[in-house]
């Protein structure tokens, strides 16, 4: 296999596969998680460029190396097909041009793409222990509303009070436990009051 063959078949490798990734990331941008899609390394690594909130993207994912095959392949294509360039001279040139090209490609994932991408952490799905303000009171052993923020979304539960005492509208409450789209609330300043009683405690112990 003649240089000119192999470089293009690089080329047209990478150019394909980069388009074909690029549409499917198109089809599912609505509902994806770009930072999902891409390998990171935990906090603390060295091998990988900075993601806020503490991951790491490697910078050796689908994306740039696609991207090193095309340009690396364009670049030895044009210079074995077209040029007098020594064949050993067009492969070290070939091979900073696909570095040039993966390194463009990953700049724009970090700075661009990776940078606004928000992943919902375990956390943000957890309604125990969320606050949460009456919108249909609570009768005595009976159910009513409340509503609350997760994932900086609101969202409203039905709602029974923990001791089964009545709560007006306009309450505020803690939901303590949260069972088939059920939440058990408490007042807020029950909770807090309990820990105070409870530091006063330990404090005087």
């Amino acid at each position: 296999m003649a240089w000119a063959d192999f470089y293009l078949i690089c080329f047209l490798v990478g150019l394909v596969l980069s388009i074909v990734s690029l549409a499917l990331g198109a089809f599912t941008a609505g509902g994806g998680d770009v930072a999902a899609d891409l390998p990171v390394d935990a906090p603390g690594h060295t091998g990988g460029a900075a993601h806020g909130g503490g991951l790491h993207v490697s910078p050796f994912n689908f994306s740039t190396v696609m991207a090193f095959l095309a340009w690396f392949g364009g670049t030895g294509y044009l210079l074995t097909r077209f040029s007098g360039v020594w064949s050993l001279l067009a492969l070290v040139i070939a091979l900073v041009g696909g570095v040039s090209g993966s390194a463009l490609v990953f700049w724009f994932l970090v700075k661009v793409l990776v940078v606004h991408d928000h992943t919902m952490r375990p956390d943000d799905y957890r309604v125990e222990g969320a606050l949460a303000t009456v919108v249909s009171a609570i009768g005595e052993g009976r159910i009513g509303e409340v509503v609350f923020s997760q994932g900086g979304t609101r969202h409203t539960a039905g709602a029974r009070s923990e001791d089964g005492r009545a709560l007006a509208r306009g309450s505020e409450v803690v939901i303590t436990r949260y069972e088939q789209g059920i939440a058990s609330v408490r007042r807020l300043d029950e909770m807090t009051g309990d820990e105070s009683r409870a530091a006063a405690g330990e404090s005087t112990g």
